[in-house]
């Protein structure tokens, strides 16, 4: 016998099947969802539960989202091909190397864990214990590290993001997770004293313009490596930034320029000997085409091997390790050149905000807590002078 519920919010049922000779019994709610806009005929909707108890309080949620018009309409489809949907269809906007990295993440964590699950089915606490189990140590391996975790996060929360712009869900059931805390690392730059020592290394390198430029401009990798010669201008002693050269995540040879890390081009002003040394380098480089002839390569790179092609990483990075491990610094890597500018320039009294442009970093303000050890050991010295000053009025 059917139990009515308020009016127009649908019907109540305890129901008995059958199933290999065995009975079942539950209890089910009907109710009507709207109407098929092709026929005009009233769609209805069951909700099932092991009590009466709770499949009323599905049933009032339900027919309470369809009074606010917030109302999603249950879903058979899993995590697994919402994620083949998203992956192929909503990452048209970002750089091919992101694409590329969001698709490994959802194939190598994301999916295995929860593809199988119904998309309207996942929820906060499910998401929130893959993130747990992520840190975790499992058969010897150890467990990822919580800026990983941070990453993956936020691979799936885009994905869900959009699963809600277009109401396959009503929220984001990743939005209320807690991440495990990030340690901030501690960046190793090369100090004066082993600045001079790098330089004086480098002396008659094949790399030795790409190593200096880049210890003394502060430019990454990939806009270094992407640097080319319409970009530099002599007369106004100024560089372009508007690309990087970056080399698939799948591991292809294919390398190919795209956007800078923010998408935004900056313009900065070297110092005129670094000019100088591009001066000198294109000469160089004149002589090398000279010397190639017809297999000279004209890609307009400003750092080319002997035939005009572009540099690769891992060329660029053996030879650096080299250098590195030859002035007593194995570990420093090659972004460390860039925090050696970063720290050289905030020492010698750039602001913040200059630093800041010519790093390409979005705000002051990152800058600021990567690099705000360098302002409290400012803040020191600061302090020391002034001291000096005081005894030297006082006549200490």
């Amino acid at each position: 016998m059917a139990r009515k519920a308020a009016a127009g919010t649908g019907t109540i049922r305890k129901k008995t099947v059958t199933r290999s000779g065995k009975e079942y019994t539950y209890w089910e709610a009907r109710y009507t969802a709207g109407r098929d806009p092709g026929t005009g005929k009233q769609i209805q909707r069951s909700i099932t539960g092991k009590t009466q108890k709770e499949v009323a309080q599905k049933l009032k949620a339900a027919t309470a989202s369809i009074d606010s018009g917030t109302y999603t309409a249950p879903s058979k489809m899993t995590v697994g091909q919402w994620l083949d949907i998203w992956t192929a269809d909503y990452l048209g906007g970002v750089k091919p190397r992101t694409s590329d990295s969001y698709k490994s993440t959802v194939k190598t964590h994301i999916a295995p864990a929860l593809g199988a699950v119904k998309l309207e089915a996942l929820n906060t606490h499910t998401i929130q214990s893959f993130y747990n189990g992520l840190g975790v140590e499992q058969d010897g391996k150890p467990g990822l590290s919580p800026k990983t975790v941070k990453n993956i996060h936020g691979v799936l929360h885009k994905a869900l993001q959009q699963a809600v712009a277009v109401s396959y869900i009503r929220f984001n059931p990743a939005e209320s997770c807690t991440l495990p805390r990030v340690e901030k690392k501690e960046i190793h730059p090369l100090d004066e004293l082993e600045s001079r020592a790098f330089l004086q290394a480098v002396r008659g390198h094949r790399f030795e313009a790409l190593f200096t430029v880049t210890l003394l401009t502060g430019m990454r990798e990939g806009e270094v490596l992407g640097l080319k010669w319409d970009c530099v201008d002599f007369d106004k002693g100024t560089l372009l930034i508007n690309k990087q050269l970056q080399q698939p995540r799948d591991g292809g040879r294919e390398y190919h320029l795209a956007s800078t890390k923010n998408d935004k081009p900056r313009t900065i002003t070297p110092a005129p000997w670094v000019i100088d040394l591009l001066r000198h380098h294109r000469a160089r480089q004149a002589e090398q085409r000279l010397k190639a002839g017809a297999l000279w390569e004209a890609s307009g790179f400003v750092f080319t091997d002997a035939l005009g092609h572009h540099l690769t990483h891992p060329a660029v990075y053996h030879s650096f390790k080299r250098v590195a491990s030859s002035i007593g610094r194995p570990d420093a890597r090659f972004h460390d050149l860039r925090h050696s500018y970063a720290v050289a320039a905030i020492r010698s009294g750039d602001d913040i905000k200059t630093v800041q442009g010519n790093l390409g970093h979005a705000t002051a303000a990152f800058t600021l807590d990567v690099y705000g050890h360098v302002t409290d050991q400012m803040k020191q010295e600061s302090a020391a002078r002034m001291e000096g000053y005081i005894k030297d009025v006082l006549g200490l």
